[in-house]
């Protein structure tokens, strides 16, 4: 394995206690800045290893990168939520984890899956923390059964003014590539899209995409 592997336990605010994984490049870390991945709802089976195989590419890229369990998931305590807005207090317990432990003033949070909420969860949490530089969404929902259910993240992400990617298969069932535009004409501050053409949304969370995945979030980067 090209980076090394820490893991470590973080508490929130409520005292949940989560499960922590910290991937480094073994060579020179090109960035003090850090990926904080954040996993698929864990109340339809989210967790942090789903997101091992883009992490390990972000660190053999020389970027440090953070999974964790979220509240439910895994190794973590606690119980998830049904809205994911109990969750975005271990989001923010990540980053605030992160800026104390790994030096780090600069954060990029990725939400995986939208349909399982983490997406919107990294997208509401992003708001209220200082350090984070952008936002990358690999699958947001903003078909009108998701709008319904995760309306209220919605207006979180669409109104934060800091870099956003939006990352989306043109197969998407829960998300078509007209509603994405719609959404995204309204939304403040500099927004890329990436389609990928043929994927659908749940393809995208499978170990295929990994490596294209890790590549679209460092070619971001370049740009914040």
């Amino acid at each position: 394995m090209a980076c090394l592997v820490e893991s470590s336990t973080v508490e929130t605010s409520d005292g949940i206690k989560l499960h922590t994984k910290v991937f480094k490049p073994r060579e020179e870390i090109k960035d003090n800045l850090v990926v904080v991945l954040v996993h698929p709802y864990s109340l339809l089976g989210g967790c942090q290893a789903l997101l091992k195989g883009i992490a390990l590419g972000l660190a053999e890229k020389g970027y440090r990168a953070v999974t964790f369990d979220m509240r439910g998931a895994g190794r973590s305590t606690g119980r998830g939520s049904l809205t994911g807005f109990a969750e975005v207090k271990d989001v923010v317990a990540v980053c605030k984890w992160v800026c104390d432990n790994l030096s780090s003033d600069r954060i990029l949070l990725v939400g995986s899956s939208a349909v399982k909420l983490g997406a919107p969860i990294a997208g509401s949490s992003a708001i209220q923390i200082e350090q984070v530089v952008g936002y990358v969404s690999l699958g947001y929902p903003f078909g009108l059964t998701a709008s319904i259910l995760f309306g209220r993240h919605h207006k979180a992400i669409l109104q934060y003014p800091k870099p956003k990617l939006f990352v989306m298969g043109t197969q998407d069932g829960f998300t078509s590539v007209k509603q994405l535009r719609n959404k995204l004409s309204s939304a403040a501050g500099l927004v890329e899209t990436h389609l990928i053409e043929g994927a659908g949304h749940f393809q995208m969370e499978g170990p295929a995409y990994d490596a294209q995945m890790a590549d679209l979030i460092t070619g971001f980067i370049a740009k914040l």
